[in-house]
């Protein structure tokens, strides 16, 4: 019984991490100008677009490979990694550049929160569901 409930668990964290990373790839192409502008207070000028093209392309990938059982493990390290990326971001831009409330653009327009700590908690707390499809998940030996 505690098997299946892990395994439901590590289904569900999977399959909605890998819906949370596509619906914020997708707000933020349908908004991509103001995700760009919002990236200008991290890094110089040159380099929004291709930082932008980089975060949205990441996203895409790991909901990809979250989807995909074989590279379930893979999609949950790169989604650790993206999570871990945008809370040290919110963490520096607030206590680092002491910048003024900012919208995050973590979801583009649609949903709205300001950058800072809640962010930062929010991006870790969704470490837990990484770390259930990355551990949880068994190997099935098959027997031929």
């Amino acid at each position: 019984m505690r098997r299946r409930l892990l395994l439901i668990l590590v289904q569900v964290s999977r399959f909605g991490l890998a819906a949370l990373f596509l619906f914020a790839a997708g707000a933020k192409l349908f908004t991509v100008r103001d995700f760009a502008a919002n990236l200008s207070n991290l890094v110089e000028a040159n380099w929004v677009w291709p930082v932008a093209c980089a975060v949205i392309a990441a996203e895409l990938a790991a909901a990809v490979l979250l989807i995909v059982p074989r590279t379930a493990r893979l999609g949950a390290l790169l989604s650790a990694a993206l999570l871990l990326g945008f809370a040290a971001y919110a963490l520096f831009y607030v206590y680092v550049q002491h910048g003024e409330p900012l919208e995050c653009g973590c979801f583009g327009r649609l949903i709205g929160s300001q950058l800072g700590v809640s962010t930062a908690l929010r991006n870790l707390a969704l470490l837990v569901p990484c770390a259930l499809v990355l551990f949880g998940r068994t190997k099935t030996v098959k027997v031929s």
